[in-house]
């Protein structure tokens, strides 16, 4: 298979939940073993979803990268399993909002489940048995913004997201994001396909990650990012 595409990527970032895993957040076992090819080949693999720092350490562990990761949708990021974690995120914003809304809520007699609160350092995340949009509504007037991961509904402040992130950590590897090839299957991570160098959205996903994307696979999910992975790395493959 050859690369006809004229671009020639030196990375790779990747979001988790329906892109690299099947509907019900299980891993695709060929995009674990098509993310091993690629850094046992000096491919850098970044890891960009909304699940916490904890989380992604972990995964990162039995992926076998080198736990360069952007968690909470962008809130937080960090290079390498030594590097220093960076919070560009605020979470009193963050609570300050779900506050209002879980106010909003309970008038209505919906409880709402909170992800992991512990271990997250700038967002909230919560169940999603609520409409995004009409949450989007209750705090259109706060310095937030509501990002529905289609697993999670999470609020992050204004001044963070994976795109944003993306970038602050593309400099500290000595890339560029242009250098970068980028997953992903939802409207979080959107911003993250238009800065990387090619957005591959893996079908079957948001329309607007789609939209977004230089090239939409034809597979859905984990069978899509190996999809992709192949057409722009086929000297590996």
């Amino acid at each position: 298979m050859q690369n006809n595409s004229n671009f020639f990527p030196k990375a790779i970032i990747t979001d988790v939940d329906g892109t690299i895993t099947d509907k019900s957040r299980r891993i695709n076992l060929d995009a674990v073993s098509a993310i091993r090819t690629l850094f046992d080949n000096n491919i850098p693999v970044v890891i960009a979803s909304g699940n916490t720092l904890c989380s992604l350490t972990f995964l990162c562990k039995m992926l076998g990268t080198d736990g360069t990761v952007i968690c909470e949708n962008g809130g937080v990021y960090r290079v390498k399993y030594e590097g220093e974690i960076r919070i560009p995120g605020s979470k009193q914003v963050c609570i300050e909002a779900f506050s209002r809304v879980e106010n909003y809520y309970a008038e209505k007699g919906i409880e709402l489940e909170l992800y992991s609160p512990e271990y997250r350092f700038a967002d909230v995340a919560f169940a999603r048995n609520v409409n995004p949009d009409e949450v989007r509504e209750i705090v259109s007037d706060l310095p937030v913004v509501i990002l529905d991961s289609g697993f999670a509904v999470h609020i992050q402040s204004a001044n963070s997201g994976k795109g944003n992130a993306f970038g602050y950590v593309a400099y500290e590897m000595g890339l560029n994001v242009s250098d970068f090839v980028a997953f992903g299957d939802s409207h979080n991570d959107v911003d993250m396909l238009k800065r990387a160098g090619k957005g591959v959205a893996v079908a079957g996903g948001d329309k607007m990650a789609g939209d977004a994307a230089d090239w939409v696979s034809s597979k859905k999910y984990g069978d899509g990012f190996v999809e992709g992975v192949k057409r722009y790395f086929p000297s590996l493959f």
